[in-house]
């Protein structure tokens, strides 16, 4: 008998927890303990994974120095367009302000959130003096042990980058033991995602019969947020770069690797789309083989601009959601911390939700807030995913023309 795929089975306990929540009221809320263990599962993976697939990615891409110009126009192109991305979902979400009034059955106590926003400081120039402070832990094995992220994060881009520069045998070493490492944790990651289907059951469950229905019509325009957010940085953002910057046909590269965006959104995986999307951009757009075996792995590891739009939404609706008002300076701080914690985010389906805590631990929000977008989050991660190697396609575009490529999918080259 073939086995039902997460989604469906994802979709299944939504449907299943929706009913029991319906049906039997108050006395579901004992199986809120397997939401909660689903969480905690969830939190226990996000610092080996991250650490792990930073260092491995960096690493792997071998001394930065020795491609030149490439590595800094990459990098300046990879951060841009995230912070980008992050900046159209910030203003959708103070636009439409989706968790406005949204009845999520939130138990956290106001005062104690107040709290934890309170050390942020009301100023952009605090919140990024405390951010950057942050930034540099004092004991990066005290950070990993305490899931501070941000600093784990920094570190982590700061020791795989010097891997590249040990000598032969250590840094061979080195790389074969944080690649072993990421796989064995996008393994774990995977089982615990396994379990996805019980958690949200138990999370649905709870949230129906305390709240009633009403909280899946708040988070219809949550999605429809991100949706639309996903759709402006896909559809208008990405090609006026490649319009304007890399003088290629927008329409003719999106055709070029239909069949990597394709997999990306059946998949929602970035790093299972890779080989689709280096054969797509070296023989049916004409990206070199040296532009794209530099910037499209570099991009499956640290470029997630649909994955940083999605935080930075996922992030102040869930502020909304629980009545806090968060200041210009800690929307400064979902910024940054939504760019920096799609760096980190691993290329393989639902990533995001281990990544949107640490952009919820950054402005001293409670976790809790995760457990309800879990229950849309299939969907919205298979167009994320896709935003996500349309960059790293852009990118790849853009690169090769700056180093003097002719592209295949150029304005003037013959369809």
């Amino acid at each position: 008998m073939p086995r039902i795929a997460l989604h469906w089975q994802i979709l299944a306990a939504l449907i299943a927890g929706a009913i029991a929540g319906a049906l039997f009221g108050e006395a579901v809320l004992p199986l809120e303990f397997f939401g909660t263990l689903f969480l905690r599962a969830l939190r226990m993976v996000i610092v080996p994974l991250i650490a792990t697939s930073i260092v491995s990615g960096v690493a792997g891409i071998g001394e930065v120095s020795d491609l030149g110009r490439m590595g800094g126009r990459t990098m300046v192109y990879y951060l841009a367009t995230s912070l980008v991305a992050v900046l159209t979902g910030l203003v959708i979400v103070n636009l439409v302000r989706p968790g406005v009034g949204a009845q999520l059955g939130f138990q956290q106590q106001p005062e104690e959130l107040h709290r934890a926003l309170a050390e942020f400081g009301d100023s952009p120039a605090g919140a990024v003096r405390h951010v950057l402070l942050s930034l540099v832990p004092v004991n990066p094995f005290k950070a990993m042990v305490d899931g501070d992220v941000l600093p784990v994060i920094v570190f982590c881009l700061l020791f795989g980058g010097c891997i590249n520069y040990v000598r032969a045998p250590y840094r061979e070493q080195l790389t074969g033991l944080f690649s072993g490492a990421f796989e064995a944790m996008m393994r774990v990651t995977q089982v615990v995602i396994r379990f996805a289907p019980i958690g949200i059951f138990a999370l649905v469950a709870k949230t129906v019969a305390t709240t009633g229905f009403r909280a899946f019509a708040d988070l219809a325009l949550y999605a429809l947020c991100v949706l639309v957010g996903l759709a402006i940085h896909g559809l208008v953002t990405l090609p006026l770069i490649l319009l304007v910057v890399a003088r290629v046909h927008p329409l003719r590269h999106l055709a070029a690797t239909a069949p990597a965006l394709l997999t990306a959104f059946s998949t929602s995986s970035s790093s299972a789309t890779l080989p689709f999307t280096m054969q797509a951009l070296e023989e049916r757009a004409g990206v070199s083989n040296r532009t794209t075996s530099f910037v499209v792995p570099l991009g499956a590891t640290i470029n997630m601009d649909g994955t940083a739009l999605y935080e930075c939404v996922a992030a102040m609706f869930i502020a909304q959601a629980y009545g806090v008002e968060l200041s210009f300076g800690q929307q400064v701080v979902v910024v940054i911390t939504a760019v920096l914690a799609s760096i980190g985010a691993a290329g393989i389906p639902m990533a995001g939700l281990v990544m949107i805590s640490v952009v919820l631990t950054a402005v001293g929000l409670p976790l809790e807030g995760v457990g309800l977008i879990l229950t849309i989050d299939r969907a919205l991660d298979m167009c994320r995913t896709t935003v996500n190697v349309w960059s790293d396609a852009c990118g790849a575009a853009v690169i090769a023309q700056a180093e003097g490529e002719t592209l295949k999918t150029a304005l003037g080259a013959r369809a």
